[in-house]
C-alpha cells in the first residue's frame, strides 16, 4: 500500500512539475516575442495562469501524504510522544475537512465555467477543461490527506518527508 502511494506521489509530482516547465517556458518564450517582434503568444496570460493553478493544485496533492507543508513546531516538538502523534492527527483530519470542502466548492466553479461559456481572451480557448484539471488535482489531494490520516492513525511515521521518499525509481 505505501509502494502504490509513493509511487502515485511520484506520478502527481510529475503532472505539477510538468505544468509549471510549460508556464515557465510560455512566460519566456512569449516575453522574447514580444521584445523581439512586438508579438506576444496569444493568451500567453491567461493560459500560463490556468497552468499555474494547475500546478498547485497538482503539487498540494501531495502535501496531504508526503506532510511536506510549512510547519510550526514550537509546541509539538516539546511534547512527548503520544500527544505529539493525537496533535498530528487531529491536524491532518482539519487539513482532510478543508481540502474536502475546497474540492466541493472548486467543483461548482468548474460547472460554472462550463455552464457560461468561459473562454480566454485571444484564442477563445474554453476554460472549464482547466478549471477541471485544477479540480482533479484538489480532489487527488483529498485522496492522498485521507491516506496519510490512515498512514498516521495506523501508526505510521511522524515526519513523512524522509529523503528515501525522494527518491525517484
Amino acid at each position: 500500500m505505501n509502494q502504490l502511494l509513493r509511487r502515485f506521489a511520484s506520478i502527481v509530482e510529475t503532472v505539477a512539475a510538468i505544468c509549471l516547465a510549460v508556464v515557465t517556458i510560455l512566460i519566456f518564450v512569449s516575453a522574447l516575442g514580444r521584445y523581439l517582434f512586438s508579438a506576444p503568444i496569444p493568451d500567453a496570460f491567461d493560459i500560463s495562469r490556468l497552468l499555474l493553478g494547475l500546478a498547485i493544485a497538482w503539487g498540494y496533492a501531495v502535501l496531504g501524504y508526503r506532510g511536506g507543508h510549512i510547519c510550526v513546531d514550537l509546541l509539538v516538538e516539546a511534547l512527548p510522544e503520544r500527544p505529539r502523534r493525537a496533535l498530528e492527527v487531529i491536524a491532518q483530519a482539519i487539513l482532510l475537512i478543508f481540502t474536502f470542502a475546497l474540492a466541493w466548492k472548486l467543483f461548482d466553479r468548474v460547472i460554472s465555467a462550463y455552464n457560461s461559456t468561459e473562454a480566454t481572451s485571444d484564442l477563445r480557448f474554453p476554460v472549464w477543461p482547466f478549471i477541471g484539471g485544477i479540480w482533479l488535482g484538489v480532489a487527488a489531494a483529498v485522496l492522498t490527506t485521507l491516506a496519510g490520516l490512515i498512514l498516521m492513525i495506523s501508526g505510521g511515521p511522524l515526519q513523512r518527508n524522509d529523503p528515501e521518499d525522494d527518491v525517484y525509481e
